[in-house]
């Protein structure tokens, strides 16, 4: 067994035996038309692993905190689907320059308080990043979570995440690409 098909088992596990907030049950998994549909709204692919997530496991309601947001639907949760996100904030960070969201950057799961883990949708690995909106500018709103999406699977899985108490106080890495990575945004 591969490492990845490892990882995926442990998230089955953990998914099926705990529910984040305002989940009542774990939502069928997504099916491969699904995930075409997503990456044809959002002009670009979704990390394998992620893909993964949603065709093996669920359609969100599974992961730290509030869980995974639905790839494409608003299931019981009400939370807003990943891609209905990644498509406002960037028609959002358009008619405000100051505060613009990064291409490729697929907000997957909601922190409250405006805050979300995004994955980077760039590379394979997809590094995963914290949105901070609560900062005084769009430059200090994003840290690094994560240097990769099995890296974030796995603290959630150890229970070693910045968002546990035991945890209380550890700082996250600032997002360096913020400036390069939203310059389209800011001239268009």
């Amino acid at each position: 067994m591969t490492e990845f098909e490892q990882l995926l088992d442990r998230v089955v596990a953990k998914a099926r035996t705990t529910r984040p907030w305002g989940w009542p049950s774990l939502p069928a998994p997504v099916e491969e038309a699904a995930v075409t549909r997503a990456e044809s709204a959002l002009g670009f692919a979704l990390p394998p692993l992620l893909a993964a997530l949603y065709l093996r496991i669920g359609d969100g309601g599974f992961g730290p905190e509030y869980g995974l947001l639905p790839l494409l639907d608003s299931p019981p949760a009400g939370e807003p689907a990943a891609v209905t996100q990644y498509l406002a904030h960037r028609k959002s960070g358009r008619k405000d320059p100051e505060w613009p969201w990064p291409e490729e950057v697929l907000p997957i799961s909601h922190w409250g308080c405006g805050m979300y883990a995004c994955v980077d949708c760039r590379t394979p690995e997809g590094a995963v990043l914290l949105y901070e909106p609560n900062a005084d500018e769009a430059d200090h709103a994003w840290y690094v979570d994560a240097p990769t999406l099995t890296k974030w699977l796995h603290t959630w899985l150890d229970g070693t995440g910045w968002y546990e108490e035991s945890n209380d106080g550890m700082d996250l890495t600032p997002w360096t690409e913020f400036r390069i990575r939203t310059g389209a945004a800011q001239e268009s």
